[in-house]
């Protein structure tokens, strides 16, 4: 139990893993749950193909893969008997150490399924927990995912422990008379969970004072946003020649990153890489990433990257709009959706990329780009799609400045975008300038008297 509550400062994680691969990479059975009358926007297929994709992020070794299908979820074992019996012979056939269930199991449908397959079972939760624990690399990452880990094992902490009726004496806040192990477990794991929160608190209001100096200087926000897989560490390393950890594996990268980008003006942004998004992604995960997705809400553009070579892309771009509105991101935000991966798409005689589903915008956006960020195509129209975006949002005035006054012109170079100049006067020069909304109200304050539209 201690391990459980290790000091993340001290380790990676203070997490206990949910699976053990120092020796050997688990042996696993995939169950893929198709309910009977249960809406979906994804076909069993594209289901299964991700579902896979999940398990082979951890990189197990998968026995079997089957499709379950349910006509009324059962209180115990969610399935029906006799299909636990037959999932149950296959672990045994097969050497199964664990089995994975694509659905959102209680803790009581999970102990039972470990009880009658006698193997250990994770839930579509449980999985991507174990991925995001893999994956996190910064400080903030693996608090995010510890928190997130605790919320979930609170729930099941009625199976991990076969000592539950063991009494616990003490005094004070050592747990007092009559405590039970689960009681004090289940204590221990709140005031952990309150401890990360904590330290998580600190983490947001840093992230508002960089956001506020940010927000200060001349250098607008662009965030890219998608589905998992979809390309977008790719494409940030390809826009911004950074090295950000990219493969063809689901939740590649969890932890943001922040590069220059320069637009084809000159102009200078800031390009923002965050964690992908899933279909039915885990409450807890979102709650426990709302500090480094904030990057989203405060950002001037958002790309919304999409696998445009995947059947099933339409779901997906709808499961990231769901995701975005979750998080408070307005739908009037300036959003270009790019369609990524063209270069897997076949061709035309006019060598045109010919979509394998249908394909258009799932939301109000300011453009739709096609790019391959692999070889580059696409990837100049982008940066000007991102400029023209930056310019919707702005509007341009003509400004006199003094001769005497440099500092206001370099104030203008600083935090606006200098279309041009006229020919200086005998008292100075009158300046066009592109002002973003957020620089609006300083802009007026220090050139007032002094604008004309």
């Amino acid at each position: 139990m201690s391990d459980e509550f290790e000091d993340a400062d001290d380790h990676k994680s203070g997490r206990q893993p949910f699976i053990d691969q120092r020796a050997h990479p688990t042996r696993v059975g995939l169950i893929c749950i198709d309910v009977r009358g249960a809406p979906s926007p994804h076909p069993i297929e594209a289901r299964v193909d991700e579902f896979k994709g999940l398990a082979e992020a951890i990189l197990v070794e998968v026995v079997f893969s089957d499709v379950v299908k349910v006509r009324d979820i059962r209180p115990g074992t969610f399935m029906g008997q006799g299909q636990v019996e037959a999932i149950a012979q296959k672990v045994k056939d097969g050497e199964v150490e664990l089995l994975l269930v694509d659905a959102a199991l209680s803790p009581v449908q999970q102990r039972n399924l470990e009880t009658e397959t006698k193997a250990k079972v994770l839930d579509r939760t449980g999985l991507i927990l174990e991925i995001f624990g893999e994956r996190a690399a910064t400080r903030e990452g693996v608090l995010q995912v510890e928190l997130a880990h605790l919320n979930y094992q609170k729930g099941r902490l009625v199976r991990s422990w076969t000592h539950l009726e063991r009494q616990r004496g003490g005094f004070g806040f050592l747990g007092g008379p009559g405590e039970t192990q689960i009681e004090t477990d289940r204590r221990l794991l709140q005031e952990r969970i309150a401890a990360i929160e904590e330290r998580l608190e600190k983490v947001k209001k840093s992230r508002a004072q960089q956001r506020g100096q940010r927000d200060s200087s001349r250098f607008p926000l662009v965030a890219l946003v998608g589905y998992t897989n979809s390309g977008k560490s790719t494409l940030f390393n390809t826009l911004t020649g950074a090295q950000v950890f990219a493969k063809d594996l689901l939740f590649a990268t969890l932890d943001t990153t922040l590069r220059k980008l320069t637009l084809p003006s000159g102009r200078e942004v800031m390009l923002s890489d965050t964690v992908g998004f899933v279909s039915e992604l885990p409450h807890d995960l979102v709650a426990a990433f709302r500090a480094t997705l904030e990057e989203v809400v405060g950002a001037d553009v958002i790309l919304h990257v999409r696998d445009i070579s995947n059947p099933d892309h339409a779901a997906q771009a709808l499961d990231v709009i769901g995701v975005l509105g979750e998080l408070g991101v307005p739908p009037e935000k300036p959003l270009i959706e790019v369609w990524n991966k063209i270069d897997r798409l076949p061709r035309n005689d006019a060598g045109s990329p010919m979509f394998v589903a249908a394909a258009e915008p799932v939301s109000k956006v300011a453009g739709v780009v096609e790019t391959s960020a692999i070889t580059g195509e696409g990837l100049d129209r982008l940066r000007e799609a991102i400029e023209g975006a930056l310019g919707q949002e702005a509007r341009t005035y003509h400004v006199h400045v003094p001769f005497t006054a440099g500092a206001d012109v370099g104030w203008l170079y600083g935090h606006a975008e200098v279309v041009g100049t006229a020919e200086p006067d005998e008292t100075g020069t009158t300046y066009e300038v592109r002002v973003d909304p957020r620089f609006k109200s300083a802009f007026n304050e220090r050139f007032a008297g002094r604008i004309a539209e």
